[in-house]
């Protein structure tokens, strides 16, 4: 039995859920996302409360119990909330702005990489903190992640695209380590 799959998601005020066959649709303060999923389960809405129920019980089916249950719990998450993810730039000369639809960002390539803003998520530039936000919560890690792709972190001297908060692993170097024999 799923500990996480039995527990069920509250609906909290100001927030509309449809359910048509397999297809969620959740309408908040924030937006509106949709969502279709597995036919082996089944969504009730039952006062105010989500849940998610097996049809037919088998080994894969019990694994999707969970799933959907969290799937389902981050789309009103979304909709009332909303996701933020950020990203911190170190380098020297690395910069980032926002010219129309698209980030521009200048990390020490011959060329400046535009990302080009996906319908749904914001961008916002302070500095040298990117902080991507959408009702999305996929959406928005998967666009961090791709800015972050532009540019790793690299072990020597940290240069490059990061999660704020992240720790990278120094690595010393040809000099600190021929004198430390």
């Amino acid at each position: 039995m799923s500990r996480v799959g039995k527990k069920p998601i509250l609906i909290p005020a100001g927030v509309d859920v449809k359910i048509e066959g397999q297809k969620v649709t959740v309408k908040g303060p924030k937006g509106e996302i949709s969502r279709e999923f597995r036919p082996e389960l089944e969504i009730v809405l039952e006062d105010k409360k989500l849940l998610v129920k097996i049809k037919k019980e088998t080994k894969q089916v019990r694994a999707l119990w969970g799933l959907t249950r969290a799937l389902l719990a981050n789309l009103v998450k979304g909709v009332t909330d909303g996701y933020e993810k950020k990203l911190e730039i170190e380098g020297v000369g690395f910069k980032a702005n926002i010219e129309g639809d698209q980030l521009v960002l200048n990390v020490g390539f011959s060329h400046s990489v535009k990302v080009k803003t996906p319908e749904g998520i914001k961008f916002l530039v302070e500095k040298n903190v990117i902080t991507v936000s959408g009702i999305n919560k996929e959406l928005v890690g998967q666009i961090t992640a791709t800015i972050r792709a532009v540019r790793p972190p690299e072990p020597y001297k940290g240069k490059g695209i990061r999660y704020l908060g992240e720790h990278i692993r120094r690595k010393l170097g040809k000099k600190a380590v021929a004198t430390a024999k």
